[in-house]
């Protein structure tokens, strides 16, 4: 099983950004998280990336198309915002988990819309950064099923 993890805009900025919101812990301790989980998931790959780019968010997704087995995707501002990231998504036709570290449900109401979440199977929110185990975790019991 291969995984893509894609990180939107601003998450390479964990440990500085808003702390109250987002915790303290690098996005290094993010990227080692995944890949450790990954592993122990039984992942022979697993892919971290993260832009600040639309447009090469959605590079990115297409490139997975052939290469990946599926997606988790935290698409940040762009979560509420891409109907790109959306449409990228449901071209490639693989299975996508959409997590937050935060709960945005919680959250100022423009943040209740998840254009990229209408393409994704599951979704995980609040959790911080254990939540993207726990994505890995329904990813592989996607691809598993």
């Amino acid at each position: 099983m291969k995984a893509l993890v894609i990180n939107g805009p601003n998450l390479n900025m964990l440990g500085t950004r808003e702390p109250g919101i987002y915790g303290t812990e690098t996005y290094e301790t993010l990227v080692a998280l995944c890949k450790d989980s990954g592993r122990e998931l039984g992942f022979e790959v697993v892919e971290v990336y993260q832009s600040n780019h639309e447009g090469a968010i959605i590079d990115k997704i297409q490139e997975a198309y052939g290469s990946m087995d599926g997606i988790v995707i935290n698409p940040a501002a762009y979560t509420h915002t891409s109907v790109g990231i959306l449409d990228a998504l449901k071209a490639v036709t693989l299975p996508a988990v959409e997590v937050h570290i935060s709960d945005v449900d919680a959250r100022e109401p423009f943040r209740q819309v998840s254009y990229a979440g209408m393409a994704c199977f599951a979704r995980v929110t609040g959790e911080g950064l254990a939540g993207y185990r726990h994505a890995l975790e329904l990813l592989r019991d996607r691809l598993q099923g």
